[in-house]
């Protein structure tokens, strides 16, 4: 199960990063154009939440049940973790990263819901998912990187892909 959900969070992160580009694009053409906030920005927003929010929830149980978060704390200690930068940045860098990223989506989503003025909604949407973007960005285990992930799944050795503590 820890697998397959591991190559659903893989997938799931260019899901969530198309659709965060297309509200962004989306929040900065209506903030430009002084347009009015349609359903389709809503919807979008909407599909961008539940997509984090899935996607959180997903990496949650990866992180207290798989090898690189909660027991790599339990097994070196938080002093431990943060000495090793690989044990770092999966138990502490990757989640809390997100996890802000996460928080920024849903404020910018919370903001087509209020009665605001559009140019409002779509200024306050742009900056929250922006700077979202930008911290999905560098929390995401890209390849290349020492704790580099494949683009997609099952597309390199599996202990090089998930950097496996028994080899």
């Amino acid at each position: 199960m820890y697998q397959g959900l591991l190559h659903l969070h893989n997938i799931g992160r260019w899901i969530l990063i198309l659709l965060l580009v297309i509200a962004i694009i989306n929040a900065f053409a209506g903030m430009r154009r002084n347009e009015p906030f349609s359903r389709g920005q809503k919807k979008i927003g909407l599909f961008l939440m539940i997509t984090a929010h899935t996607m959180l929830l997903v990496g949650l149980y990866q992180w207290f049940v798989g090898p690189w978060g909660l027991k790599q704390i339990q097994e070196l200690g938080m002093g431990g973790v943060m000495k090793n930068s690989i044990s770092r940045f999966w138990a502490v860098e990757h989640i809390l990263g997100m996890l802000i990223a996460i928080v920024l989506i849903t404020v910018g989503r919370s903001a087509s819901k209020k009665a605001i003025a559009d140019k409002a909604k779509h200024k306050k949407m742009f900056w929250m998912f922006f700077i979202a973007f930008i911290l999905i960005m560098a929390s995401v285990p890209w390849p290349g990187r020492q704790v580099g992930r494949p683009l997609l799944p099952g597309t390199e050795r599996q202990a090089e892909i998930y950097n496996d503590p028994a080899e």
